[in-house]
């Protein structure tokens, strides 16, 4: 059974079209990454998945045929805005949120996910002394207590240390592996590719990449040449079939165009400096990503210049 069921849902806002005929089928026990610019479709089409909008046509079903309006118990959704009742404790917060959906204690709960989170030194205290992160940390636990069949997360990393990143992502693979399903946005796409089952960019509301990672760089071909030289980006400008280059600083990142040889660009390279490292690949999701949103913040930048 699919988790979510998406068909050619559409949404709009007066004369914006924030969704435009999505379809979606999302395995139950996976982690679906949603990636896309700012203003492409992703929180407009989390939002309908938990009943906060209604889709101006097609249709969502849950678990089979449940609808988002009957499937609220088996969701937990944390949006990218955050908010807490500042007065409350962190442990009374927590059960509070916690019985409201489960309607039977949770103390037991809460304590465990304080303590997995480096919270329970915390629990007495009231939530407007938090920092930003533990705020963060607090709602993660009131979205997952009791535990939801399904699992929205709206930018769930953001603003996080890396210590605090690393206890998310770990009960993410944790809730995971127990047969919940997630779906989770993000604009870190080497978190994407990491963590994600399944990928789907949404580009001015519409769906343009849907499937695992290497199924997506399947459609790109090996046109990626990842070298380390000396002279730096100095090195590889100019080398023939090489259409585009990406400095990391340390690395230098180089799209070939089509039908080129990359053994013609490493004898140029060879030629000119002392190759360190030379490797030739897919394209990483971020350089993807680009390719598709790229060219529209160019064009954009270029109409209101």
């Amino acid at each position: 059974m699919d988790a979510i069921r998406i068909s050619h849902v559409t949404r709009s806002f007066g004369s914006v079209t924030a969704v435009d005929d999505l379809s979606l089928t999302v395995p139950k026990g996976s982690i679906y990454g949603f990636i896309g610019p700012n203003g492409s479709g992703k929180t407009t089409t989390m939002r309908m998945i938990v009943n906060i909008f209604y889709p101006d046509s097609g249709e969502i079903r849950l678990f089979g045929d449940g609808l988002p309006e009957n499937s609220s118990d088996l969701i937990g959704y944390l949006p990218e805005e955050r908010g807490l009742y500042q007065k409350m404790t962190v442990q009374a917060l927590l059960e509070f949120y916690g019985e409201l959906r489960s309607a039977h204690g949770v103390k037991a709960e809460v304590a465990t996910w304080l303590e997995r989170l480096g919270l329970a030194d915390r629990a007495a205290d009231k939530t407007e002394t938090l920092s930003k992160g533990m705020s963060q940390k607090v709602q993660f636990i009131a979205t997952v207590i009791p535990e939801p069949k399904l699992l929205i997360l709206d930018e769930p990393f953001s603003g996080l240390d890396p210590v605090s990143a690393d206890a998310i992502r770990a009960a993410i693979l944790d809730l995971r592996r127990r047969g919940v399903t997630v779906i989770l946005s993000t604009h870190d796409m080497h978190l994407a590719e990491s963590l994600c089952d399944y990928i789907l960019m949404i580009f001015r509301g519409r769906k343009v990449l849907d499937g695992t990672l290497a199924e997506i760089q399947d459609r790109y071909g090996e046109d990626t040449i990842r070298v380390t030289a000396e002279g730096g980006v100095a090195a590889v400008r100019d080398l023939p079939g090489v259409e585009q280059i990406r400095d990391l600083g340390q690395v230098q990142e180089l799209r070939l165009q089509r039908g080129a040889d990359p053994q013609e660009a490493l004898r140029a390279l060879v030629e000119r400096a002392r190759v360190t490292s030379f490797s030739l690949g897919k394209p990483s999701l971020h350089d993807i990503f680009m390719r598709i949103a790229g060219p529209a913040a160019e064009e954009a930048n270029h109409e209101t210049a």
